[in-house]
């Protein structure tokens, strides 16, 4: 933005704010006179209260048709007449909701309660013990319905319950506010989301059956959207500064002044990081929550910013830029809020942080085990992201001009050590781990609630590829280092040195972090070499030399079909060591 806008942004800036008070003081009127409905007299007012979607009007006594008055619905002699069509029938539906208020606010204003109320449920929620082991071969997880006509009979003897001596520990005026404040809430659109934390002193945790909610956190997790997003579009900007210097050229100086490019880069980082930082304080505060809610999104937020980072150094315009963000952000925020759907149902709702949010938020918390499982690799592929974008930043790669894949290859091959090119294959493979894993969890949470065998077959070969396509980001970075020349000693050494760098790294984050899912059938599909280590061993070396035997042949252009030559291979060895689960 130039100069010469900035003081209409700030004029429309203002008028911005002042529209949205406006609205905020008059409320949203898009529905006002939406129906008219003709009444016969003056008492059934009372029911449509100030219901603003209603023109009123008195219905004369020798009507027959009401359509011919342009009526939508009418009250006459104690009856609702509508009009055929939609129209008509959405206005019923409206007016049943007013009715409904309107009978509620009756009971309301009992003077016994307890008599307009007479069932108050006490609900107490119990968090799922299933995990992965209940579905595995096909075990039945509940009992299964038997049709027969004879009443079930209980498994323990019948006793008497004794009724309760007193119900709620408030008088009636307490518990008609609340009841008023309830049903002013129900009414609230906004309010639904913005009013989720709000304790309800006077009735605690009782309600009546029109008040009860489903246990699923929807609700929370659409609140979580109020933390995620302005950390996410708080990281764009500082990708738009990265990309912003080297269009313009305006980081050269900087680039050129006597800086370790850790001092620029963190430097660079540190007001978005606060930012970011201060918007999550101030949301908790407004929010009244646990401040402990805050740890789970700082991996979030250096997540973000490693990314922002990485995409603002490789791309070459800012189309290109919009498209890698749009991806990244679709792919970021499925992973962070899919597993959050199972919370309080099924562990892997856990491979995501903001599960622990939900989790700070209804109340629940979470342990410290729980914090290190959902976090350890946002926190390993950001360390490992900042390493990789600190090694390039500088000018050559900064202003080069070339395509998006040409720009990865030359940033793996700027890993590579001259002299120790061999401990910096082994290095670039076990960096590859962390990505790895967090692909192979996303496949996990997106089909494993599939039909089994179908779900694990599926997730067996998305696993299987993604594996061999990172396992060949050596051999990329050996051919853009361009030492040593790809001869077929090297082919053969780098496949052995990249399938030992694989095996201990998936063995070292796999026993670290994921021991839960590891168990498991699906753990077995994702990560089948947990047993014998020669095996896997044997396994990535003769893959990953697949792919190096493609590339020796017919060159770097031919690298999808070596992939995809691994992947078959991998998925076979795969369906082998599982054929005791599959058939």
């Amino acid at each position: 933005m130039t100069r010469d806008l900035l003081p209409v942004a700030i004029v429309l800036l203002i008028l911005l704010v002042a529209v949205s008070g406006f609205i905020t003081e008059k409320g949203i009127h898009l529905q006002d006179g939406m129906y008219r409905i003709g009444v016969d007299s003056p008492v059934y007012l009372d029911i449509i209260g100030n219901d603003p979607r209603y023109l009123v009007y008195s219905l004369p006594s020798d009507i027959q048709n009401i359509r011919s008055m342009g009526l939508d619905l009418a009250i006459r002699d104690g009856s609702l007449l509508r009009t055929n069509g939609d129209k008509g029938a959405a206005a019923q539906k409206s007016f049943e909701r007013d009715y409904q208020s309107y009978v509620d606010h009756l009971y309301r204003q009992q003077e016994d309660l307890f008599a307009a109320y007479p069932v108050w449920i006490d609900s107490e929620y119990i968090v799922s013990e299933l995990d992965f082991l209940a579905t595995q071969g096909g075990q039945q997880v509940a009992a299964p319905r038997r049709a027969t006509e004879l009443p079930p009979e209980p498994d323990e003897p019948e006793t008497d319950i004794a009724p309760p001596s007193g119900i709620l520990p408030a008088d009636m005026d307490e518990l008609r506010i609340q009841l008023e404040q309830e049903a002013a809430r129900g009414t609230d659109q906004l309010g639904r989301y913005t009013d989720i934390l709000k304790q309800q002193e006077a009735l605690g945790e009782l309600r009546i059956p029109s008040m009860l909610s489903p246990p699923l956190p929807f609700d929370t997790i659409i609140f979580i959207f109020v933390f995620i997003f302005p950390l996410y579009f708080s990281s764009q900007f500082f990708m738009m500064s990265i990309m912003n210097e080297r269009t313009l050229r305006q980081g050269e100086a900087l680039i050129a002044s006597p800086v370790h490019p850790v001092i620029i880069v963190f430097g660079k980082m540190i007001p978005y990081a606060g930012g970011m930082l201060l918007i999550v304080i101030a949301i908790l505060f407004t929010v009244k929550a646990d401040i402990t809610a805050i740890l789970p999104l700082i991996p979030v937020i250096l997540f973000f910013l490693s990314f922002a980072l990485f995409i603002g150094m490789v791309s070459r315009s800012y189309k290109e830029l919009s498209f890698i963000s749009i991806f990244f952000s679709t792919i970021a925020t499925s992973y962070l809020f899919f597993p959050s759907i199972f919370a309080n149902v099924h562990i892997v709702s856990l491979l995501s942080p903001v599960t622990l949010v939900v989790h700070v938020i209804d109340g629940t918390g979470y342990t410290l085990t729980d914090y290190f499982y959902s976090t350890a690799l946002f926190y390993l592929t950001s360390i490992i992201l900042f390493a990789i974008c600190i090694k390039n930043f500088h000018e050559e790669q900064l202003f080069t001009e070339k395509s998006l894949l040409d720009t990865l290859a030359m940033y793996l091959g700027a890993l590579v050590s001259t002299r120790y090119w061999f401990l910096s294959l082994i290095l670039i493979t076990i960096m590859t781990i962390p990505f790895v894993f967090m692909a192979q969890m996303m496949y996990l949470v997106l089909f494993f609630n599939l039909p089994m065998p179908f779900s694990l077959i599926l997730i067996m070969v998305l696993a299987a590829f993604t594996e061999e396509m990172v396992k060949a980001a050596g051999f990329v970075a050996l051919i853009s280092h361009r030492l040593p020349v790809l001869t077929w000693k090297v082919v053969v050494f780098s496949s052995v040195l990249i399938g030992f760098g694989f095996l201990l790294g998936e063995k070292l984050l796999l026993f670290a972090t994921i021991s839960q899912i590891a168990d498991s059938i699906f753990g077995a599909a994702l990560f089948l070499s947990i047993g014998l280590l020669w095996i896997p061993f044997l396994l990535h070396t003769v893959t990953v030399l697949c792919t190096g035997t493609v590339l020796k042949i017919w060159g770097k252009n031919a690298l999808p079909v070596g992939i995809a030559i691994a992947t078959i291979v991998h998925t076979v060895y795969n369906l082998y060591m599982l054929k005791g689960w599959l058939w």
